[in-house]
This record gives structure tokens, C-alpha cells and sequence, in this order.
């Protein structure tokens, strides 16, 4: 290929990638998402790298300074160990978006090829892997993931652990439905007829177009993880003292909210504003990524 064909092929996707960023930023809730969930990317990048690092934050202890009241020292106030809660907030960013990216990461490699091999399948292959699918579902995924982090005792890594095996049957539910659409199409029944392998034509063809749907139900469901790790954390299974997880500080707040208010106040709102940033940003991806719901 010349650079001449090079550059027609890139044209149509330079067009789209302009209207799509147009109609992303279109709409000023998700815009402002948008540049919220940046924010919140480049605070999980920059701030471990400027201030010190999360294991001196938490040994740095001042007694003395215990529980002061936010100030132009410490905005956010201390805690009860006499650390700054704005500091612990900004290095918590880095864990809930790690925590959260890696769980809805792994329940991805779960969920999508199991639910594309049952729908391009179908039979006894989709009956098997769906019915299955389905004992996960008759449990709502925060109880089931407070019953295997406990089983598996409480530490960050077993929580993701947990919400990823809660969450992997929503993705293989949405693949298995798009597969079944997807095998009908021509090509699909194009790469069949000269032979092509089941395995190739799954991850070639019927996976890679089903990427809008995920990428809607990922980013919504970044937001849900980030609450279910912030509970199980509040819960005592999740992260672990000192670690500056959000849910963990407003779990250690509750002793000292009445003289205290700050200490739950803003790790509080850390969990809310990234909830709702990627909740807004879902619902701007869904108008954009699914023809039914584009506004034109």
C-alpha cells in the first residue's frame, strides 16, 4: 500500500473520529464527563509522581495536628493521625481507577469470548455456557462479591477478584446477543464457506464488532465498580489500613463524624464526582457509539 491509499483509508476514519468528538462535546453534561474523567486520569498519573510516595504519605503521622478543621494548610483537613486528607484523597485516585480498570479488565476477558462462542454456536454449547451464566446472575453482584471476598479474605486484590466474577456474566450476556445477529451477516457466512476457523472468524469477526456495546457498558460500569470497591473497603474486605482507598477512609471516619465532619465529607465526594463523571461519560459514548439513541 502507497501513501497515497494509505491516506484515502484514514480519511473516512478521521471524518468520523471529527463527528464523533463533535457529538461527545455536543452535549454539556457528558463534556463536562469528559474532561472530568481526563482530570481524574492525569490526577492517577501525575500526583504519585509529585508528591511522596503513597507508603510516606501514610507513615507520615503528626499527632499533634490530629483532626483540624480544613485550613489553607490542609484544605481538606487531617484525620485522626494527623495526615492530610486532601493528599490521601489525590493518591486514593490512582487505586479506585487501577482497582476498578483491572476488575472490569479481567471480567471482559471472561465474559466476552464465552459469550460469543455461545452465540455463534448456539445448541448445547449456548445452553451450557448461558445457564451458567445465569446462576451468577440470580445473585445481585454486590452480595455476591462481599461472599467471595470473604471467602477469599479481605485484601484489594481479592476484591477485584470478587467484583470480576460478578460482573463477567453482564458481558457475556451482551456478546451472546450480538453473536447471534453478527453469524447471520454475509461475511460472517462469507468466511465460513472458504473454511475459515471457528476460532478466527469469533476473534476476527463477530468480537470486534460488538466493541461499541462493550465500550458503553465498560465505562458505565467503571463508575459501578468504584462504589463496589469503595463498600467492600468500607466493609472491611477490600483495601486494608493505612492504604488511602477511599471507601476505607470514610469506613474510619465513622468514628469521629460528629466532631469530625471533613474526615467522610471528601472522600465522599471523590467517590461521588467519579461515579457520576463516568455514568455521564457512558450515557454520552451510548449516543454516539449506538445508531438508535444518535441525535442528529
Amino acid at each position: 500500500m502507497n501513501q497515497s491509499q494509505f491516506l484515502k483509508t484514514l480519511k473516512p476514519k478521521f471524518k468520523e473520529f471529527k463527528v464523533s468528538l463533535y457529538l461527545l462535546k455536543r452535549n454539556r453534561l457528558t463534556k463536562i464527563a469528559y474532561y472530568g474523567v481526563i482530570l481524574l486520569m492525569l490526577i492517577a498519573i501525575i500526583v504519585p509522581i509529585l508528591l511522596p510516595s503513597s507508603k510516606h504519605v501514610n507513615q507520615d503521622t503528626h499527632p499533634e495536628d490530629k483532626l483540624l478543621e480544613p485550613s489553607l494548610q490542609h484544605p481538606f483537613g487531617t484525620d485522626e493521625l494527623g495526615r492530610d486528607i486532601l493528599k490521601r484523597v489525590l493518591i486514593g485516585t490512582k487505586i479506585s481507577l487501577k482497582t476498578a480498570l483491572i476488575a472490569v479488565g479481567t471480567a471482559l476477558l471472561i465474559g466476552v469470548p464465552l459469550g460469543a462462542i455461545a452465540g455463534f454456536f448456539g445448541g448445547i454449547i449456548d445452553e451450557i455456557i448461558m445457564r451458567f451464566t445465569d446462576i451468577f446472575l440470580g445473585f445481585p453482584p454486590l452480595l455476591l462479591a462481599i461472599a467471595i471476598a470473604s471467602f477469599l479474605g479481605p485484601s484489594l486484590k481479592n476484591a477485584m477478584l470478587a467484583i470480576a466474577v460478578s460482573w463477567w456474566p453482564w458481558y457475556a450476556r451482551i456478546i451472546r446477543g450480538q453473536a447471534v445477529t453478527i453469524k447471520e451477516r454475509q461475511f460472517v457466512k462469507a468466511a465460513k464457506a472458504i473454511g475459515a476457523p471457528s476460532s478466527k472468524i469469533i476473534f476476527k469477526h463477530i468480537i470486534p464488532n460488538c466493541v461499541a456495546p462493550l465500550i458503553v457498558q465498560a465505562s458505565m460500569d467503571i463508575g459501578s465498580v468504584i462504589l463496589t470497591i469503595a463498600s467492600l473497603s468500607f466493609l472491611g474486605l477490600g483495601a486494608q489500613a493505612p492504604a488511602p482507598e477511599w471507601g476505607l477512609m470514610v469506613s474510619t471516619s465513622r468514628n469521629y463524624f460528629l466532631n469530625a465532619w471533613w474526615y467522610s465529607i471528601f472522600p465522599g465526594l471523590a467517590i461521588f464526582f467519579t461515579v457520576l463523571a463516568f455514568n455521564l461519560l457512558g450515557d454520552g459514548l451510548r449516543e454516539i457509539l449506538d445508531p438508535k439513541t444518535r441525535k442528529n
